[in-house]
């Protein structure tokens, strides 16, 4: 039913300069592959096979990647270290790649909306690259692609966050479905707020220092068709962009949004801190299977 991928890729990772000066953040390696090429496997394993990327200027090395490399590959061919070469070959033959530009740098909602000419009148899946997620053989993809199924409307996945990082992500509220304790029916959200935008999101009006955590909203959608629609016509939002949480809450006033609480453990890659982290839990990975 999902059959295509989008993964905006046209940021300039100034949180790792000098590094992304040249290289794309999306590149950025967690042990021997990049952050992106982690993306695509997790699509594929959730029977996606169509991946569209949008990029921009500084980002050639993104296409080169998922290319053959055949000077590379014939000097390889033959030795012990042709091997090394196995796993991304076999990425490139099961999937087929799209690119578009995005000309201007106006946000996650107008990266998806540029990828609009990739997508086409269907449902299809969205995957930051920086939100790297360990969930063992059953990625948050195709964990999402199983509630779309049932709902048949967007879904985005959700994480429990404690309140002194709320300015980072968007957050919702919502209705939790059918007594399960991490799929909700989305009523409201709002994008990176301050204490202030809380006061006004959180109906009852509690005591914010007495709350501990709240649902934020984490780089895996789904998203309908639709979303294109109403992302034409959404004006800028915070720090003058195209928001995406702003052409859900759209969606979610006509009940058509499900936060789903995900299985597996997620890593910010976009941070420092969390692109440590990442490297440290995959490299310890490797230890427990004597890799």
């Amino acid at each position: 039913m999902i059959k295509k991928c989008l993964f905006p890729a046209a940021g300039y990772g100034t949180r790792f300069l000098p590094a992304t000066k040249a290289v794309p953040k999306e590149m950025l390696p967690i042990l021997t592959k990049p952050l992106l090429q982690y993306g695509v496997e997790e699509a594929l394993s959730a029977g996606i096979n169509n991946m569209a990327i949008v990029t921009g200027r500084g980002k050639r090395s993104i296409e080169d990647h998922f290319d053959n490399a055949f000077e590379l590959e014939s000097q390889l061919s033959g030795t012990e270290k042709e091997y090394l070469l196995e796993e991304i070959k076999k990425v490139i033959e099961k999937a087929t790649f799209t690119y578009v530009r995005q000309q201007q740098i106006l946000g996650l909602g107008h990266a998806i909306l540029t990828g609009e000419p990739l997508i086409g009148n269907e449902p299809f899946a969205v995957i930051l690259a920086d939100d790297l997620c360990d969930c063992g053989a059953n990625g948050v993809t195709s964990q999402m692609i199983e509630i779309y199924k049932k709902y048949k409307c967007s879904v985005i996945a959700i994480e429990e966050i404690p309140f002194t990082q709320i300015g980072k992500y968007g957050v919702i509220s919502g209705d939790l479905i059918d007594g399960t304790s991490n799929t909700y029916r989305v009523t409201n959200m709002i994008e990176k707020p301050d204490s202030h935008d809380l006061m006004n999101f959180v109906e009852d009006r509690v005591d914010l220092n007495n709350v501990p955590s709240f649902n934020a909203i984490i780089g895996r959608y789904i998203l309908t068709p639709d979303i294109f629609g109403i992302l034409k016509k959404i004006k800028p939002g915070k720090n003058g962009e195209i928001q995406i949480t702003d052409a859900l809450l759209s969606q979610a006033k006509q009940g058509k949004v499900i936060g789903y609480k995900f299985k597996g453990k997620r890593f910010d890659c976009g941070s420092v801190k969390g692109y440590v982290e990442a490297t440290n839990h995959f490299a310890r990975s490797l230890e427990n299977n004597n890799i």
